[in-house]
C-alpha cells in the first residue's frame, strides 16, 4: 500500500483535537483541505474514521484503533527529528523522564542532581504519572526513559527493563490513635482497621488488592488518594493505617510506626525502562547506567 504521510498527519491532528477547525489551525491549512484529506484517507482504507455532527467530532472504533498506532508513530518521527536537530545544535539537549511523584521525590533526586552536573546543557523534562501511566507514555514515545514500580502490568515486551532497587511496602500508623503495639497482625486482622492507600490506577493498589485476594480476602479501603505523601499526612492525624513503600519512611516520619505482620510482604522493585528499538542518546545512556549501578 502506498502510504501518504500527509494524510496520516492530518488524521493525527483531527484525532488529537477532535476538531477539523483546530486541526486546520495547527497545520496552517484550510478547513476544507483537512476535510478533503480525511475523506481521501477514509476512501483508501474503506473505513469511516470519524463521526461528524454540527456540534462535535468523535472517533469511530476504527478511528480509535488507527489513532492508537498513529500517535506513537508521529511522536517517534518528531523524536528522531528533534534528536538530529539537537545533536547539531548542542549535542543532546533534552532528556525526557517519566516517573511518579513518589519515585521522583524519594529516589530520583540524587540521580537528577548528578546528571545535571555531568550534562548542565541538557534540559531535564520530568513528567509525573502513576507507574502504569508512565508505561503508557513510554509506549507512545512521549518520554525517553521511565522509572516505575514492578510488577507493572502496563510494561510491554518491546521495552528494555532493568531492575535498579528493591524495596518492601509497609503498613504504618500513628500509635496515639491505633495502639497496636508489638502484636503482629494477620492480613485478616488488618481489615479491622481503616486502610488508606493509593487509587486503583496505581501499581501499588493493584499489588495490594492481588495480595489480599491470594488470601481470599476482599480489601475495601476507607480512603484512596493519588499521593503517598497525602497518605502519610492522613496517617499522622489518625485517619487510618497507610500502605506505603518503605523508602518513603524518612526521619521526619518519627511519629509513625511500622505495623508488624504475621506474614512478610513480598519484595518489590523499582525498574528503569526504555524502548529497546529506539537508540538512546549518550546523555540518556549515562543516566540509565547511573541508575543501574
Amino acid at each position: 500500500m502506498d502510504i501518504n504521510y500527509e494524510l496520516y498527519k492530518v488524521f493525527y491532528y483531527v484525532a488529537k483535537t477532535l476538531s477539523f477547525s483546530d486541526a486546520a489551525s495547527e497545520l496552517f491549512i484550510s478547513q476544507s483541505a483537512v476535510s478533503q484529506s480525511i475523506k481521501v484517507l477514509e476512501k483508501r482504507l474503506n473505513q469511516t474514521l470519524f463521526l461528524r455532527s454540527t456540534k462535535k467530532v468523535s472517533l469511530t472504533k476504527e478511528g480509535e484503533l488507527l489513532y492508537k498506532h498513529i500517535e506513537p508513530a508521529v511522536n517517534l518521527i518528531w523524536r528522531g527529528e528533534n534528536q538530529l536537530l539537537e545533536a547539531a545544535a548542542l549535542g543532546e539537549s533534552q532528556l525526557r523522564i517519566g516517573a511518579s511523584d513518589t519515585i521522583c521525590r524519594y529516589y530520583l533526586v540524587p540521580f537528577l542532581e548528578d546528571f545535571h552536573r555531568k550534562y548542565p546543557e541538557v534540559h531535564i523534562k520530568v513528567t509525573n504519572g502513576t507507574s502504569m501511566q508512565c508505561a503508557k507514555m513510554l509506549e507512545a514515545n512521549q518520554v525517553d526513559i521511565i522509572v516505575t514500580n514492578s510488577p507493572n502490568s502496563a510494561l510491554i515486551n518491546s521495552m528494555h527493563i532493568e531492575s535498579i532497587y528493591e524495596f518492601q511496602d509497609a503498613f504504618i500508623c500513628n500509635p496515639d490513635f491505633f495502639p497496636i503495639g508489638d502484636h503482629p497482625l494477620s492480613f485478616e486482622e488488618i481489615l479491622n482497621y481503616p486502610i488508606i492507600m493509593l487509587t486503583k490506577q496505581s501499581t501499588t493498589s493493584e499489588f495490594l488488592h492481588n495480595l489480599f485476594l491470594q488470601h481470599s480476602l476482599d480489601l475495601v479501603p476507607a480512603i484512596e488518594l493519588s499521593s503517598n505523601d497525602l497518605l502519610i499526612d492522613l496517617s499522622k492525624i489518625g485517619l487510618g493505617i497507610a500502605f506505603i513503600p518503605d523508602f518513603c519512611l524518612t526521619e521526619d516520619k518519627s511519629n509513625l510506626v511500622k505495623i508488624r505482620l504475621t506474614e512478610e510482604l513480598p519484595i518489590r522493585k523499582l525498574v528503569v525502562a526504555y524502548n529497546e528499538n529506539i537508540p538512546l542518546s549518550t546523555a540518556a545512556k549515562y543516566f540509565v547506567d547511573q541508575l543501574s549501578h
